[in-house]
């Protein structure tokens, strides 16, 4: 849930105070959860609306990672190599639209099924499949990657 939070909010303070009001509105809700169901699930679908409640269109420009130039001249067993991409990626993620943003952060990096990812933002299957597949698309040519 906290991978997800922060790729949603763009910073791990905000991801963080994302990942608790989920578990309050939960815990405050939980007569509300059908028992049977996925319960991973229906706390993403909570998330994901507090994250558009709380105004996800703000102007903020927030990075999770130091600037690129904090870097330079910094030798190492390329570790700062990898932090670097880390941040190109981080980067790449923040630009993209909000809706391919979900669908890579959940098929990509959480590992849901569609069909699973399509239930939580609330879309048909085929609809969060292209959403996916322009999201990874713009990541690639972002990254400088071939697709």
């Amino acid at each position: 849930m906290r991978r997800f939070a922060i790729g949603l909010a763009g910073n791990p303070f905000d991801g963080d105070d994302l990942c608790q009001m989920s578990l309050e509105r939960a815990l405050a809700n939980r007569s509300r959860w059908t028992e049977g169901t996925r319960l991973d699930s229906w706390m993403y679908r909570i998330m994901r609306n507090i994250w558009i409640d709380e105004g996800r269109k703000t102007t903020r420009s927030l990075q999770t990672f130091v600037a690129e130039e904090a870097g330079a001249g910094v030798g190492g067993d390329g570790a700062q190599e990898f932090r670097v991409e880390l941040s190109n990626v981080d980067r790449a993620m923040q630009k993209l639209p909000e809706d391919q943003r979900e669908a890579v952060l959940l098929v990509m990096v959480e590992r849901y099924a569609y069909k699973e990812a399509a239930e939580i933002v609330g879309c048909p299957v085929g609809t969060l499949n292209s959403r996916l597949v322009r999201g990874r698309d713009a990541l690639m040519a972002m990254l400088g990657e071939d697709s």
